[in-house]
């Protein structure tokens, strides 16, 4: 169901979060993430003026993971910012992303390592979003590899969402060994 008619109004912003996902020759994968601000006008920065349409910012961040989620690898790069030789330094810190886990605490392990001044706010916002990427991109894969055919283990998505709560009615058609029922009483 699409969005209802707008009010009348003007663009002003856009900003752009991609995550294109790669499967390596190596057995590894590949997060390539990238946000972009776009500004419709020119807009005055510290730094000079920005005119419309260029990027303000262009930031991008690629993971390397293994087949169990874990980060392997990380970079960082800065092609737009608002403030050239100060914002753009900070890529080096997003090595720190090495040996976590995407499907453990990842969001919690992120902002303990690169929140406020030990990261870059924008490339701190755009790791966030890596988990639920790479879950789309490879879980087939993953889970696949990880319990090769053993139906004994509840599958990852289950109670992650409100569509799948282990006592709704989606888990109940789709997966009714997992569903919970209501215990009467």
């Amino acid at each position: 169901m699409p969005l209802s008619s707008p009010a009348p109004r003007k663009l002003r912003h856009t900003r752009a979060i991609t995550v294109e996902a790669f499967a390596r020759d190596d057995g590894l994968w590949d997060l390539d993430a990238c946000i972009r601000d776009i500004k419709a006008h020119d807009i005055v920065l510290p730094s000079g003026v920005r005119p419309g349409g260029l990027p303000v910012h262009d930031l991008k961040l690629r993971v390397t993971i293994d087949r169990d989620m874990n980060v392997i690898d990380a970079e960082a790069a800065s092609d737009a910012v608002p403030y050239p030789g100060f914002c753009d330094t900070i890529a080096p810190a997003y090595k720190k992303l090495i040996g976590l886990s995407l499907l453990k605490h990842f969001r919690l392990h992120l902002k303990d390592r690169l929140s406020g001044v030990l990261g870059c706010t924008h490339l701190t916002e755009l790791a966030q979003v890596l988990p639920t990427a790479a879950i789309q991109a490879f879980a087939d894969d993953a889970m696949a590899s990880r319990t090769e055919g053993d139906a004994s283990e509840r599958p990852y998505e289950l109670d992650r969402c409100h569509a799948l709560r282990l006592d709704g009615p989606a888990v109940e058609q789709y997966y009714p060994r997992w569903v919970l029922k209501a215990v009467p009483g």
